[in-house]
Order: C-alpha cells, then structure tokens, then sequence
C-alpha cells in the first residue's frame, strides 16, 4: 500500500510550505493484474511479473527489496517513505514551487516520512485489511471510506502538529492552524484519493 501513498508527499509538501497545488501502477499487459491481492512471501508478487527475475520487464533489486520486506518491513517500509517523501519534495520544489532550494523543508519533510508516515501507514493498512479481508465492491468501499473519513483527519492533524512543532509554533497556533486548515486539507484528499486508494486496495498486495 505504501508505494501508492507516497506521491501524497508532494502534494502536502506544497500545500504547506508554497503554492497550492496539489501509488497507482499501471500495467500494459492485463495478465499482469489478475491475481495481485495474493498472499504470501513478498518474493512471490506478481507485481512486476515474475519477482524472482531481474531482467525483461522485472524491476532491478525488487527480489531484494521484497525480502526486506519480508524481512524487516517496518524499517524498510520507513526508509522507503522517507525516500517517497524526499523525492517528491525535491520534484515539487523543482518544479512547482521553484526559486531557491529549501533545505529545511527537503529535511523535514523526509523526517515525517522516516518517523510517522511509513511506521504508521505500515501499522494501519495492516490492520485494515486483517479487518476487511476481501476484495470485493463492498470490501473495497469499506476500506476506502475508512481511510478517507478515519484514517485522513488523523493523519492530516499528526502531519499539522509535526510542521508546527517543528516550526517552534505554540500549541495554540498549532490548534489553530488544524482548525482553520483540516477541512480544506480533507477535502483536497477526497477529490483524488477515493479513486486511487479503489485500485490499491483492489488489485496491490498488503506488503507492498
């Protein structure tokens, strides 16, 4: 679920610190979707084909990557958000924000990936799909409207409170701002991440 979430990085990133503005996978062959909620080691994921090789068409160091999941996916799932998140502020900052490179923003941004959003997404998607096991229509509005009336105020608050601490703002000026701002920012979210999060938990395995 993780890699789908990542690209929310930049848009947070953006509509925090700049301009407003605001992990699906496509395929070109559709022998490559049926199946993919299929449990099991990740070494076995129909991802990308046949995980086991790294060559025609299979992602270089994803073998190694899934056993690291396997593994220690708590840590790698970490490292791999603060990757996300690193990247899609250097491309926001590059290319929507522009002017001078924010150093500040670049850290801090990857420290919430690092510290809260892989940990904790990690933890929550986990936990939803152990609840809602299936994959049918109604499993997957369930799990989506999860997410998005649950699971998004949460994390938009966490995501308030960590820029604000950062920033050395007080508590009050804090609450404010999640006051002021949380609706907005859960609205932005309910316009784009319904129909994403439709195909993730529909067709992308828990693990990834």
């Amino acid at each position: 679920k993780l890699f789908t979430v990542l690209l929310a990085s930049s848009c947070l990133a953006v509509s925090a610190f700049g301009p407003t503005a605001s992990k699906t996978r496509t395929s070109s062959s559709p022998a490559l979707v049926s199946g993919l909620r299929k449990t099991g080691t990740a070494d076995s994921s129909v991802l990308f084909r046949d995980a086991s090789v790294t060559r025609g068409g299979a992602v270089p160091g994803w073998a190694a990557y899934n056993d690291a999941l396997d593994k220690s996916p708590l840590p790698t799932k970490a490292l791999t958000s603060l990757f996300g998140w690193a990247l899609g502020d250097l491309l926001a900052q590059i290319f929507i924000t522009g002017g001078a490179f924010d150093m500040k923003r670049f850290i801090t941004l990857s420290i919430f990936g690092l510290i809260y959003h892989g940990p904790s997404g990690h933890f929550f998607y986990n936990w939803l799909d152990s609840k809602i096991e299936g994959t049918g229509g109604k499993d997957v509005f369930m799990k989506v409207a999860i997410d998005q009336v649950l699971w998004c105020p949460i994390f938009m608050t966490v995501f308030f409170t960590y820029l604000g601490l950062v920033n050395g703002d007080s508590l009050a000026t804090i609450g404010t701002k999640i006051k002021t701002d949380l609706l907005t920012a859960c609205q932005g979210s309910w316009k784009v991440w319904p129909f994403v999060h439709a195909i993730n938990f529909k067709f992308i395995s828990t693990k990834h």
